[in-house]
């Protein structure tokens, strides 16, 4: 089973951590969490890897149905974006949020999974339509 959603871009890793904050926030996510995950191997590992950050992103009104669903969904969330260096481009990848139906076998959070799908996606074809622009 696939569980990310994932899109290429040319965009340099500064400019396409900007774009996917900007690309995310249209669709009613805010981040709730920065990790920078190449600073943080460097600091207690001494261990040196490419740009890569993970965004943790909440949309309040479906986090709010979810866990009325389930309480034991914020083990799922907030929705997690990870943007990393590929190469000379970047990889803007977002947890499948299909995953939390698969996960629980809860039928009942099917409708909210959806529409972060379809959220999250519209945010990723933004990025890509964004691409094509510059």
């Amino acid at each position: 089973m696939r569980y990310d959603r994932t899109v290429r871009l040319d965009a340099d890793f500064a400019t396409a951590v900007t774009r996917t904050r900007d690309a995310i926030a249209e669709q009613g996510f805010g981040i709730l969490t920065e990790i920078d995950v190449t600073a943080t191997l460097k600091a207690k590992l001494d261990h040196d890897m490419e740009d890569y950050v993970i965004l943790g992103a909440c949309n309040p009104p479906l986090a709010h149905r979810a866990l009325d669903t389930d309480r034991s969904i914020g083990l799922l969330l907030p929705c997690n974006v990870v943007v990393r260096r590929d190469g000379d481009g970047t990889v803007v990848q977002a947890l499948d949020p299909n995953t939390m139906v698969a996960l629980t076998e809860l039928d009942a959070l099917r409708p909210v999974a959806e529409e972060a799908t379809r959220r999250l996606d519209a945010a990723l074809a933004a990025l890509v339509r964004t691409e094509g622009e510059n």
